[in-house]
């Protein structure tokens, strides 16, 4: 490119230059308040007019094809542009960061608009992306929290990890039907969102899709979606109900995490897994029914699901977690159906025991624990809330970690003498305790099996003929 000059703060590109060079501007950005650009100019290149912060407006001749990237990254006080329908390619973070864009128009010319294109653009209300264009990149609307509506064309058939994430101005829109990918974070945190129709074309919905829309409603998802991603509705504080299709096999790690607003759940007999942290937390969930097609509940699959009252668990489990169902502090049916290989509520014990070690992983606050019961597992009655009293069998040689934290409403409990471990913080927490009778070696450290069991005021201890009284403060004996 011939030398520019610069009068008035004006940039005057000369007649005949064709290409405006890679930051073309880089030591005048500060200078720079407008530019004329002449019409052989056929490309703008990389970020050749990147930081000017003085541009308020340009003007791009019909000779121009392609905006390179980063063309007017930061361009931070740039208002309006015109783009002619000569340009065919707007590369990634195009303008990126022009934070006071008001409106663009994209001409229908436009095949490519690339990765970043738009991102950070706050004050963009409104925009159409043209006809040719087939995928909408990664994060090439992100964070553009003040635009209201876009308009995706049918030619589209991919819409790029994060394209609008963090659209919080978003309220609706429309996806065509010949969108087949929804990508990671797509629309992430575009709070304002309150429904969307997902259409039949649509085969895949990606990692944390629609993560964090706290504002959506409702949502449709059709037959046609196999996989919905990790993570997919986590934080949809309002979504009430949701069906989830017969085409999904797969319910993904964290897909409906913290939705504290979901009270009907429909899971199809087409899925095999549901993922870790699938439901964590989903408190205003009433009743779950798994279908006798699932052989997997992953870790944390519905812990802290506190309006849960009942659960049944098909004999087709094979499979379930760490805490799956730990802090569902309004069980009072827990129950495996007969047939299940690995899995048993024996003696309608309300609670689920691993055949195989006879352990009891989890159970709620209606539990009675069978005496063939060997071990108490880790966390197997945390934050049941309602469990008033147990009887600990003395089958039972071990209580896990945690085992009744968080167990409130416990007043009492009297470990039997066949018990020879108790993990930490067993009963942490475990606020209602007042007295605890139990038979084995004083050496235990109490202060971490009862901690935070505030009303606890002893400890009596039986060790062969004498009889231990156990505080923080002091251990006294008495012969018996």
């Amino acid at each position: 490119m011939t030398r520019f000059e610069i009068k008035d703060g004006v940039g005057i590109i000369p007649e005949g230059t064709t290409k405006i060079e890679d930051d073309a501007f880089l030591g005048h950005r500060h200078e720079l308040t407008g530019i004329i650009i002449p019409n052989s100019v056929k490309e703008i290149g990389f970020r050749a007019f990147a930081g000017c912060t003085g541009l308020k407006s340009i003007t791009i001749p019909c000779s121009v094809k392609k905006i390179g990237k980063s063309a007017f990254l930061y361009c931070e006080r740039l208002v309006s542009i015109t783009i002619p329908n000569s340009v065919t390619e707007i590369d990634d973070s195009a303008f990126s960061g022009c934070t006071e864009l008001k409106s663009i128009t994209i001409p229908d010319s436009v095949t490519v608009i690339g990765d970043r294109a738009f991102l950070g653009c706050a004050g963009l209300k409104s925009i159409s992306i043209p006809g040719l264009v087939t995928e909408i990149g990664y994060r090439t609307f992100s964070g553009c929290t003040g635009l209201k509506s876009i308009v995706i064309p049918n030619s589209v058939s991919e819409i790029g990890d994060s394209a609008f994430s963090g659209c919080a101005g978003l309220k609706s829109i429309t996806i065509p039907d010949s969108v087949a990918l929804i990508g990671n974070d797509a629309f992430k945190n575009c709070t304002g969102l309150k429904s969307i129709n997902i259409p039949y074309s649509v085969t895949v919905i990606g990692n944390d899709a629609f993560g964090g829309c706290t504002g959506l409603k409702s949502i449709t998802i059709p037959d046609s979606v196999t996989k919905i991603g990790n993570g997919a509705f986590g934080g949809c504080t309002e979504l009430k109900s949701i069906i989830i299709p017969d085409s999904v096999t797969k319910i993904g790690d964290f897909a409906f995490i913290a939705c504290t607003g979901l009270t009907n759940v429909t899971i199809p007999d087409s899925v095999k897994k549901i993922g870790d942290y699938a439901f964590y937390y989903c408190t205003g969930l009433k009743s779950i029914t798994i279908p006798d097609s699932v052989t997997e509940i992953g870790d944390f699959a519905f812990e802290g699901c506190t309006g849960l009252t009942s659960i049944t668990i098909p004999n087709s489990v094979e499979w379930i977690g760490y805490n799956a169902f730990c802090g569902c502090s309004r069980l009072t049916n827990l129950v495996v159906s007969e047939g299940n290989e690995v899995y048993d509520s024996r003696n309608h014990c309300n609670a689920i025991i691993e055949i195989k070690s006879n352990s009891l992983i989890a159970g709620c606050q209606s539990t009675i624990i069978p005496d063939s019961v060997t071990k108490i597992g880790y966390k197997a009655f945390s934050g049941c809330a309602g469990l008033k009293s147990i009887i600990v069998p003395d089958s039972v040689t071990e209580i896990d970690n945690w085992a009744f934290s968080g167990c409130t409403g416990l007043k009492s409990i009297t470990i039997p003498d066949s018990v020879t471990k108790i993990g930490h913080y067993a009963f942490d927490g475990c606020s209602g305790i007042t007295s605890v009778t139990i038979t084995i070696p004083k050496s235990i450290n109490y202060d971490s099996v009862f901690d935070g069991c505030d009303k606890l005021s002893k400890i009596l201890i039986s060790d062969g003929d004498k009889e231990f009284e156990y505080n923080k403060y002091s251990t006294t004996s008495q012969e018996q």
